[in-house]
């Protein structure tokens, strides 16, 4: 499986490129600005996009949707609870001042549910619902690595002030979907550094017993 992390947008959003090596299919993940940067880094990997799946519905996370979808044929996916945020993924005043939200998505061409898979060549995507960042976003776990959106970062966890927000649901997503997961998994969030599952248990203090 090959992982490509692109910066994009003025909020740094983590746009990831994961390819099979073996068919040169791949799942586009959070396309949430730059879309030229997005179908270039696709070009020079010889890579396919079959899917561009959003682990939530915010527009830094969705926004580069349209005009990869429109290059690609690539077929749109979110969970069932975030759907309706592409159509209309608005945040708060402060942070949409930051953003070129630029035209909407397209509307999902499938829409996940948690514990279903998705298939990508020979690469297997597992969907965990988590939701506290909103009420549809979801983790994805494939081949040693797990794709957390706004849910899990490097030290951190996502904001639960936005519209949809709950911090007693992203408790319940880190407690009994993260958790439980292998330390030795790749942690690959929307936004800032990767980092592992172990670390992340021993030294996010959003990990530790006094915030679950």
């Amino acid at each position: 499986m090959l992982v490509k992390r692109l910066t994009v947008g003025p909020l740094m959003g983590n746009c990831y490129i994961v390819g099979c090596e073996e068919t040169a299919k791949a799942a586009v993940i959070d396309p949430g600005a730059e879309p030229e940067r997005i179908l270039e880094a696709l070009k020079k990997s010889r890579l396919k996009p079959v899917y561009i799946v959003n682990t939530h519905g915010h527009p830094d996370h969705v926004s580069a949707n349209a005009p990869v979808k429109r290059r690609t044929s690539a077929l749109i996916l979110i969970h069932e609870l975030d759907a309706s945020l592409l159509s209309s993924p608005r945040l708060d005043s402060e942070i949409e001042l930051l953003l070129d939200v630029g035209e909407n998505s397209p509307p999902p061409d499938r829409l996940l549910k948690d514990g279903e898979t998705i298939r990508v060549g020979k690469v297997t995507f597992q969907v965990l619902h988590t939701p506290g960042h909103t009420p549809g976003s979801i983790c994805l776990l494939a081949e040693g690595s797990l794709f957390t959106g706004d849910t899990l970062f490097a030290g951190s966890v996502g904001r639960t002030d936005l519209p949809g927000g709950s911090p007693e649901a992203l408790r319940n997503s880190l407690q009994r979907k993260l958790l439980p997961l292998d330390d030795g998994l790749t942690v690959y969030p929307g936004h800032g550094p990767p980092s592992t599952l172990g670390y992340e248990k021993k030294h996010n203090l959003f990990l530790k017993s006094s915030f679950l």
